[in-house]
Protein backbone atom coordinates (compact mmCIF):
# COMPACT_ATOMS: atom_id res chain seq x y z
CA UNK A 1 0.00 0.00 0.00
CA UNK A 2 1.49 3.47 -0.95
CA UNK A 3 2.64 5.14 2.28
CA UNK A 4 2.05 8.53 0.52
CA UNK A 5 -1.68 7.79 0.54
CA UNK A 6 -1.91 7.25 4.03
CA UNK A 7 -0.41 9.79 5.01
CA UNK A 8 -2.45 12.78 3.29
CA UNK A 9 -4.95 14.45 4.25
CA UNK A 10 -8.51 13.33 4.54
CA UNK A 11 -11.57 14.66 5.28
CA UNK A 12 -14.52 13.51 5.35
CA UNK A 13 -16.04 10.87 8.51
CA UNK A 14 -16.47 8.27 6.33
CA UNK A 15 -12.73 8.88 4.60
CA UNK A 16 -11.27 9.35 8.38
CA UNK A 17 -13.00 5.91 9.15
CA UNK A 18 -11.39 4.26 6.64
CA UNK A 19 -8.24 5.41 6.65
CA UNK A 20 -8.49 3.84 10.72
CA UNK A 21 -9.38 0.38 8.36
CA UNK A 22 -6.20 0.91 6.25
CA UNK A 23 -4.02 1.73 9.18
CA UNK A 24 -4.89 -1.22 10.49
CA UNK A 25 -4.38 -3.04 6.95
CA UNK A 26 -0.75 -1.41 6.88
CA UNK A 27 -0.10 -2.48 10.03
CA UNK A 28 -0.26 -6.05 8.44
CA UNK A 29 1.86 -5.26 6.18
CA UNK A 30 4.81 -4.35 8.24
CA UNK A 31 4.09 -7.53 10.24
CA UNK A 32 3.91 -9.79 7.55
CA UNK A 33 7.02 -8.33 5.92
CA UNK A 34 9.30 -9.13 8.84
CA UNK A 35 9.84 -12.56 10.41
CA UNK A 36 11.33 -11.49 13.54
CA UNK A 37 8.53 -9.77 14.38
CA UNK A 38 5.88 -12.38 13.31
CA UNK A 39 7.83 -14.54 16.20
CA UNK A 40 7.78 -11.95 18.56
CA UNK A 41 4.06 -11.26 18.57
CA UNK A 42 2.60 -14.95 18.12
CA UNK A 43 3.85 -16.53 21.34
CA UNK A 44 1.64 -14.17 24.13
CA UNK A 45 -1.38 -14.15 21.87
CA UNK A 46 -1.39 -18.29 21.34
CA UNK A 47 -1.07 -18.30 25.24
CA UNK A 48 -4.20 -15.66 26.20
CA UNK A 49 -5.99 -17.13 22.76
CA UNK A 50 -6.13 -20.45 24.36
CA UNK A 51 -7.64 -19.24 27.42
CA UNK A 52 -10.16 -17.38 26.05
CA UNK A 53 -11.06 -19.77 23.94
CA UNK A 54 -11.49 -22.13 26.69
CA UNK A 55 -13.17 -19.75 28.41
CA UNK A 56 -15.83 -18.59 25.93
CA UNK A 57 -16.62 -22.57 25.22
CA UNK A 58 -17.54 -22.51 28.89
CA UNK A 59 -20.29 -19.80 28.53
CA UNK A 60 -21.54 -21.20 25.62
CA UNK A 61 -21.93 -24.50 27.33
CA UNK A 62 -23.61 -22.97 30.20
CA UNK A 63 -25.64 -20.29 28.10
CA UNK A 64 -28.84 -22.21 28.47
CA UNK A 65 -28.56 -22.69 32.31
CA UNK A 66 -28.01 -18.75 32.40
CA UNK A 67 -30.46 -17.87 29.80
CA UNK A 68 -32.98 -19.96 32.36
CA UNK A 69 -31.51 -18.19 35.44
CA UNK A 70 -32.43 -14.69 34.65
CA UNK A 71 -35.74 -15.38 32.85
CA UNK A 72 -37.62 -16.92 35.41
CA UNK A 73 -41.19 -14.97 35.22
CA UNK A 74 -41.22 -17.19 31.82
CA UNK A 75 -41.49 -20.08 33.51
CA UNK A 76 -44.87 -20.49 33.45
CA UNK A 77 -45.77 -18.93 29.72
CA UNK A 78 -46.08 -21.51 27.00
CA UNK A 79 -43.41 -23.55 25.67
CA UNK A 80 -42.73 -21.19 22.61
CA UNK A 81 -43.24 -18.06 24.47
CA UNK A 82 -40.89 -19.41 26.74
CA UNK A 83 -38.33 -20.97 24.57
CA UNK A 84 -38.28 -17.30 22.47
CA UNK A 85 -37.23 -15.24 25.24
CA UNK A 86 -34.88 -17.72 26.64
CA UNK A 87 -33.31 -18.00 22.97
CA UNK A 88 -33.05 -13.89 23.52
CA UNK A 89 -31.58 -13.98 26.42
CA UNK A 90 -28.96 -16.20 25.66
CA UNK A 91 -28.06 -14.29 22.69
CA UNK A 92 -27.40 -11.15 24.85
CA UNK A 93 -25.35 -13.48 26.83
CA UNK A 94 -23.20 -14.57 24.00
CA UNK A 95 -22.79 -10.91 22.31
CA UNK A 96 -22.00 -9.36 25.77
CA UNK A 97 -19.61 -12.19 26.94
CA UNK A 98 -17.71 -11.64 23.02
CA UNK A 99 -18.11 -8.21 23.76
CA UNK A 100 -16.30 -8.59 27.08
CA UNK A 101 -13.72 -11.46 25.70
CA UNK A 102 -12.43 -8.88 22.47
CA UNK A 103 -11.80 -6.32 25.24
CA UNK A 104 -10.41 -8.23 27.88
CA UNK A 105 -8.19 -10.23 25.48
CA UNK A 106 -6.44 -7.80 24.17
CA UNK A 107 -5.68 -6.24 27.34
CA UNK A 108 -4.48 -9.87 29.17
CA UNK A 109 -2.36 -10.24 25.75
CA UNK A 110 -0.94 -6.91 26.02
CA UNK A 111 0.27 -7.54 29.75
CA UNK A 112 1.61 -11.00 28.96
CA UNK A 113 3.31 -10.25 26.07
CA UNK A 114 4.14 -6.47 27.14
CA UNK A 115 8.13 -6.60 26.54
CA UNK A 116 7.30 -8.50 23.15
CA UNK A 117 4.44 -5.71 21.64
CA UNK A 118 6.31 -2.61 22.91
CA UNK A 119 9.62 -4.29 20.95
CA UNK A 120 7.34 -4.46 17.78
CA UNK A 121 6.06 -0.56 18.72
CA UNK A 122 9.47 0.12 18.63
CA UNK A 123 10.71 -1.38 15.40
CA UNK A 124 7.77 -0.04 13.34
CA UNK A 125 8.74 3.67 15.10
CA UNK A 126 12.23 3.36 14.20
CA UNK A 127 11.52 2.37 10.24
CA UNK A 128 9.08 5.37 10.27
CA UNK A 129 11.86 7.77 11.64
CA UNK A 130 11.80 7.23 15.62
CA UNK A 131 10.09 8.44 18.40
CA UNK A 132 10.02 12.10 18.82
CA UNK A 133 10.37 13.05 22.44
CA UNK A 134 11.02 9.41 23.50
CA UNK A 135 11.20 9.03 27.49
CA UNK A 136 13.04 6.06 29.14
CA UNK A 137 10.36 4.18 30.76
CA UNK A 138 11.33 1.16 33.28
CA UNK A 139 10.06 -2.28 32.43
CA UNK A 140 8.22 -2.59 35.32
CA UNK A 141 7.14 0.60 35.99
CA UNK A 142 5.06 0.48 32.34
CA UNK A 143 3.87 -3.27 33.25
CA UNK A 144 2.23 -1.65 36.32
CA UNK A 145 0.78 1.26 34.27
CA UNK A 146 -0.30 -0.82 31.26
CA UNK A 147 -2.05 -3.09 33.50
CA UNK A 148 -3.62 -0.62 35.88
CA UNK A 149 -5.02 0.82 32.49
CA UNK A 150 -6.32 -2.50 31.14
CA UNK A 151 -8.14 -3.24 34.45
CA UNK A 152 -9.92 0.55 33.88
CA UNK A 153 -10.79 -0.32 30.23
CA UNK A 154 -12.26 -3.77 31.27
CA UNK A 155 -14.39 -2.50 34.07
CA UNK A 156 -15.74 0.47 31.88
CA UNK A 157 -16.37 -1.96 29.14
CA UNK A 158 -18.10 -4.03 31.58
CA UNK A 159 -20.24 -0.58 32.70
CA UNK A 160 -21.35 -0.16 29.04
CA UNK A 161 -21.98 -3.93 28.68
CA UNK A 162 -24.84 -4.30 31.19
CA UNK A 163 -26.92 -1.53 29.64
CA UNK A 164 -26.37 -3.61 25.89
CA UNK A 165 -26.94 -6.46 27.67
CA UNK A 166 -30.24 -5.71 28.78
CA UNK A 167 -31.07 -4.20 25.33
CA UNK A 168 -30.56 -7.56 23.99
CA UNK A 169 -33.78 -8.60 24.90
CA UNK A 170 -35.65 -5.90 22.60
CA UNK A 171 -36.66 -8.21 19.91
CA UNK A 172 -35.11 -7.17 16.32
CA UNK A 173 -33.64 -4.06 17.71
CA UNK A 174 -31.77 -6.21 20.40
CA UNK A 175 -30.19 -8.42 17.53
CA UNK A 176 -29.35 -5.50 15.06
CA UNK A 177 -28.93 -2.28 16.29
CA UNK A 178 -26.72 -3.49 19.79
CA UNK A 179 -24.20 -5.52 17.99
CA UNK A 180 -23.45 -2.52 15.75
CA UNK A 181 -23.36 -0.12 18.96
CA UNK A 182 -21.25 -2.79 20.68
CA UNK A 183 -19.06 -2.77 17.86
CA UNK A 184 -17.91 0.54 18.14
CA UNK A 185 -17.98 0.58 21.59
CA UNK A 186 -15.05 -2.16 21.73
CA UNK A 187 -14.03 -0.75 18.60
CA UNK A 188 -13.48 2.48 20.48
CA UNK A 189 -11.80 1.04 23.76
CA UNK A 190 -9.51 -1.70 21.54
CA UNK A 191 -7.90 2.04 19.85
CA UNK A 192 -7.58 3.35 23.58
CA UNK A 193 -5.89 -0.04 24.59
CA UNK A 194 -3.55 -1.11 21.32
CA UNK A 195 -2.08 2.52 21.25
CA UNK A 196 -1.11 2.46 25.12
CA UNK A 197 2.69 1.23 24.24
CA UNK A 198 4.13 4.29 21.37
CA UNK A 199 2.31 7.11 23.90
CA UNK A 200 3.87 5.75 27.05
CA UNK A 201 7.48 5.55 25.04
CA UNK A 202 6.36 9.57 24.68
CA UNK A 203 5.54 9.73 28.22
CA UNK A 204 1.64 10.23 28.15
CA UNK A 205 -0.56 8.15 29.86
CA UNK A 206 -4.43 6.98 29.64
CA UNK A 207 -6.45 10.32 29.92
CA UNK A 208 -4.03 12.04 27.17
CA UNK A 209 -4.41 9.11 24.69
CA UNK A 210 -8.13 9.45 25.13
CA UNK A 211 -8.20 12.93 24.54
CA UNK A 212 -6.00 12.62 20.90
CA UNK A 213 -7.72 9.93 19.71
CA UNK A 214 -11.50 11.96 20.45
CA UNK A 215 -9.82 14.92 18.37
CA UNK A 216 -10.34 12.55 15.09
CA UNK A 217 -12.79 9.88 16.58
CA UNK A 218 -13.72 8.49 13.48
CA UNK A 219 -9.94 7.69 12.55
CA UNK A 220 -9.95 5.72 15.90
CA UNK A 221 -12.84 4.02 15.20
CA UNK A 222 -12.33 2.84 12.08
CA UNK A 223 -9.12 1.44 13.21
CA UNK A 224 -10.76 -0.35 16.33
CA UNK A 225 -13.76 -1.54 14.46
CA UNK A 226 -11.76 -3.36 12.26
CA UNK A 227 -9.76 -5.11 14.89
CA UNK A 228 -12.97 -6.01 16.80
CA UNK A 229 -14.12 -7.67 13.97
CA UNK A 230 -11.70 -9.21 12.94
CA UNK A 231 -10.66 -10.62 16.85
CA UNK A 232 -14.22 -12.16 16.45
CA UNK A 233 -13.22 -14.67 13.51
CA UNK A 234 -12.07 -17.80 15.22
CA UNK A 235 -8.04 -17.52 15.58
CA UNK A 236 -8.69 -13.60 14.74
CA UNK A 237 -7.30 -12.53 17.63
CA UNK A 238 -4.42 -14.87 17.46
CA UNK A 239 -3.09 -14.20 14.16
CA UNK A 240 -3.62 -10.34 14.12
CA UNK A 241 -3.31 -8.84 17.47
CA UNK A 242 0.42 -8.25 16.64
CA UNK A 243 -0.45 -6.72 13.36
CA UNK A 244 -3.02 -4.58 15.00
CA UNK A 245 -0.29 -3.52 17.61
CA UNK A 246 2.32 -2.36 14.78
CA UNK A 247 -1.00 -0.55 12.92
CA UNK A 248 -1.93 1.11 16.75
CA UNK A 249 1.54 2.32 16.35
CA UNK A 250 0.94 4.01 12.84
CA UNK A 251 -2.81 5.18 14.27
CA UNK A 252 -0.77 6.86 17.09
CA UNK A 253 1.66 9.07 14.78
CA UNK A 254 -1.21 9.94 12.63
CA UNK A 255 -2.79 11.17 15.77
CA UNK A 256 0.06 13.14 16.93
CA UNK A 257 0.56 14.69 13.29
CA UNK A 258 4.36 12.53 12.67
CA UNK A 259 4.95 10.87 9.90
CA UNK A 260 3.85 7.10 8.59
CA UNK A 261 5.87 6.81 5.42
CA UNK A 262 9.04 4.38 5.80
CA UNK A 263 12.29 6.70 6.46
Amino acid sequence: MDASRIASPVTGAVGRFLLGVRLLLRGLGLYVRSPKLMLLGIVPALISGALFVAAFATLVYFVDDLAALVTPFADDWSRTGRSLVRVIAGLAFLGIGGLLAVISFTAVTLVIGDPFYEKISEKVEERLGGTPDAVEVPFWSSLRRSTADSVRLVALTALVGIPLFLAGFIPVVGQTVVPVIGAAVGGWFLAVELVGAPFYRRGMRLPQRRTILKADRPMALGFGVAVFLCFLIPLGAVLVMPAAVAGATLLARRSLGQSIEES
